[in-house]
């Protein structure tokens, strides 16, 4: 071998160990980022009344303020099917991202009023040349019944189910509508932050069964406590008062 050679080998050698270095510090700083808020809320022994209470918060402000997207997002909420509420997404990255949060779901019933919430987390995580940190606020309006029973699977992967479209509206921006006629979730995002945009495709939303049965007392899923409507906590009532307000 060369001088020439073994010179160019040993860069290589020490590029390579650096950058795996720094693959690992941002996987290990991505990571607990993404899942700050979810850990939170299960350290937390009142984490699920917290949850519900800054969920009814996001409702106020997110549809309160007015403007052209709030007053877009409370004419849809009042034809949507149920509502998934994360008043905080949190996201960073560093080469590799990482977004994740705790949100709750709740169904309109029969007669117009609204369910108590059930519990869910979103997580996800992707590659690509990205900086920054994001924190948001995020309504996800389920527009009919397909859209609801997808979302009471074990797991809903946000983009992963072909018979269900979905259409985003940044809350800031006062976006138009005219995509989300006909779409079965349309999403209202709030956010601040490095980041463009918030995209929610393939973020992954599964039943927190730990908040469920701390919040109830007992062991109970999430179609049995929004369709069904067979759990309740006074807690909620607030919550589901600030749904009723906006959303009829």
């Amino acid at each position: 071998m060369t001088i020439r050679s073994a010179a160019q080998a040993a860069a290589r050698g020490l590029f390579n160990h650096k950058f795996s270095r720094l693959g690992l510090a941002t996987v290990m700083l991505a990571v607990p980022l993404a899942a700050c808020s979810t850990g939170a809320s299960a350290a937390n022994g009142n984490g699920a009344q917290v949850l519900v209470d800054r969920s009814t918060l996001t409702v106020e402000t997110m549809l309160g303020a007015g403007g052209a997207a709030g007053n877009q997002a409370s004419q849809f909420l009042r034809r949507a099917k149920a509502v998934v509420i994360c008043p905080r997404i949190f996201k960073a990255g560093f080469f590799i991202g990482g977004e994740g949060g705790d949100c709750v779901l709740v169904s309109r019933a029969a007669n117009g009023s609204w369910s108590d919430p059930a519990f869910y987390t979103m997580g996800s995580g992707s590659f690509g040349l990205q900086i920054g940190a994001q924190d948001a606020e995020v309504m996800m309006m389920l527009m009919n019944q397909t859209a609801l029973n997808a979302f009471l699977n074990s797991q809903f992967k946000m983009g992963a189910d072909a018979g269900i479209s979905v259409a985003t509206i940044g809350a800031g921006i006062g976006g138009s509508t005219g995509t989300a006629v006909g779409a079965d979730i349309v999403t209202f995002t709030k956010s601040r932050g490095l980041y463009g945009g918030v995209s929610l495709s393939g973020s992954v939303f599964s039943n927190d069964s730990g908040l469920d049965q701390q919040y109830y007392g007992q062991t109970v899923g999430p179609r049995q406590i929004v369709v069904n409507m067979g759990a309740q906590n006074a807690g909620a009532n607030p919550l589901r008062a600030m749904l009723g307000r906006f959303g009829g």
